[in-house]
């Protein structure tokens, strides 16, 4: 084994047995295949045999099992065994695994390491091992989740407030590398939260020059949390992402104010920037409180709207689905296409065909998309595979891909599984997307992909 080639795999998932059809291996009975693939090379099929001989008190087997990855020096096989020792009780040993692989200087080791350290009552070592790396965003967070067991919130504190100049603020999250301002003013938020000091965190999140990241309004999240709904009230009428809006909704919808998060969200659909994304939010919304129909309406002006766009289509027609109304999801695809002068692209075809199954249209549908001008291309393939599976012709659906070899091995092998066919479905898996070992380089275990 190699790590390199492991962690390519892992990542990607390609070239391997990913994890839900090993999932699918093991509810159709085929435990003898994971078992063998386990002890060749396939990663998820090794973790999740070694997690079920942990779970029949076999660990010596288990870690039997786990010991080639392990001995590639690969970083997650580390994390895995751990996790199971962990699990098993065992967390003196998994703490010594862990602490070996970081004396070697792995990344993302000293963070493992410090939360498993922490996990088992020795917070304060672990805010010690972390306190020099603050200027490391994610070990600065790790610190500020341990600080609180560890009884330095106060330390944690001043070192964040340090970080903070009192001029620059971020004004995109590439602005500064490491712990940036903005980041550190979240952390120390939450310590002074955390701390009973509210008033303190709000105006210090206020300052922020970037107030969500990756979908999430720390402001927003702690008004909602402390039952200020006045003021997130406030902050979401003057925040045109939406974020605070959303969560405004939310904190409604959990108190059990649904007309009042219905309307929020109808605000927020005409004074956001996002708003196809705020209609969608408005469209789950509806859907989870039995207002089918309305969500159907909020979604179909989005769509005509946007002259329609594909995964808006999706969803509506999806909902359609989920309403019982197939033939009212067809209605309104085929006068899309009227008014496009009859032209329809594979991307707007493909998503008639759920609709025409559940109309019990199967053949047609088939038929129709076979003869579509795009319908033997490789794209099209899977979506004809999946029409036909549903309708319990698995067979037809696996001739179907087979045309295209490669081109989506997950659905082919998935389809194979589930006629019996293992050893042909795993050969089409590891034939695909595999890559030559690279030579080794100083970043070669980063956990997260290069951006």
């Amino acid at each position: 084994m190699d790590a390199s080639d492991l962690d390519h795999r892992a990542r990607t998932q390609s070239g391997c047995v990913p994890p839900h059809l090993v999932s699918r291996l093991l509810e159709l009975g085929h435990a003898e295949a994971v078992e063998h693939w386990a002890r060749r090379g396939e990663w998820f099929c090794a973790r999740e045999w070694a997690g079920l001989l942990g779970e029949q008190g076999r660990q010596a087997e288990a870690l039997e099992l786990l010991a080639p990855y392990l001995a590639t020096g690969w970083w997650t096989a580390t994390e895995a065994t751990a996790g199971l020792l962990e699990r098993w009780g065992r967390a003196e040993e998994a703490i010594e695994l862990t602490r070996a692989r970081t004396a070697r200087g792995q990344p993302n080791a000293l963070e493992s390491y410090a939360r498993l350290l922490a996990r088992h009552g020795r917070s304060e070592e672990a805010f010690t091992l972390l306190r020099p790396h603050i200027d490391d965003w994610s070990l600065a967070r790790a610190m500020v989740d341990v600080s609180a067991d560890a009884g330095r919130d106060d330390e944690a504190d001043q070192l964040l407030a340090a970080r903070i100049p009192a001029e620059h603020r971020c004004d995109s999250p590439w602005c500064c590398r490491g712990l940036d301002p903005d980041m550190a003013i979240g952390l120390l938020a939450v310590v002074r939260a955390r701390r009973g000091r509210v008033d303190e965190a709000i105006a210090l999140l206020r300052t922020r020059g970037v107030t969500a990241l990756n979908g999430r309004d720390q402001l927003a999240r702690l008004l909602a949390r402390e039952g200020r709904i006045e003021e997130l009230r406030t902050y979401a009428a003057t925040e045109d992402l939406g974020y605070a809006a959303h969560e405004l909704a939310r904190a409604l919808e959990e108190r059990g104010d649904v007309e009042g998060a219905v309307a929020v969200h109808r605000q927020a659909v005409d004074a956001s920037v996002r708003r196809a994304t705020m209609t969608v939010h408005l469209a789950h919304l509806l859907a989870r409180h039995g207002r089918g129909d309305e969500a159907i309406d909020v979604m179909g002006a989005l769509a005509d709207a946007s002259g329609g766009d594909d995964w808006i289509l999706h969803m509506l027609c999806s909902l359609y689905a989920d309403e019982g109304r197939p033939e009212d999801g067809l209605a309104h695809l085929d006068a899309l296409t009227e008014r496009r002068g009859g032209e329809e692209d594979w991307d707007l075809f493909w998503i008639r065909l759920p609709l025409m199954a559940a109309c019990g249209r199967v053949d047609e549908g088939v038929e129709r998309a076979r003869a579509h001008p795009e319908g033997d291309t490789s794209y099209a393939a899977p979506h004809i595979a999946e029409l036909l599976a549903g309708a319990g012709r698995v067979g037809e659906a696996v001739a179907v891909l087979e045309r295209h070899a490669g081109a989506d091995s997950a659905a082919l092998a998935g389809h194979l599984i589930d006629l019996g066919r293992v050893a042909e479905a795993v050969e089409v898996l590891r034939r695909t997307g595999s890559r030559p070992p690279v030579e080794p380089s100083a970043d070669r275990w980063r956990d997260s992909p290069p951006f």
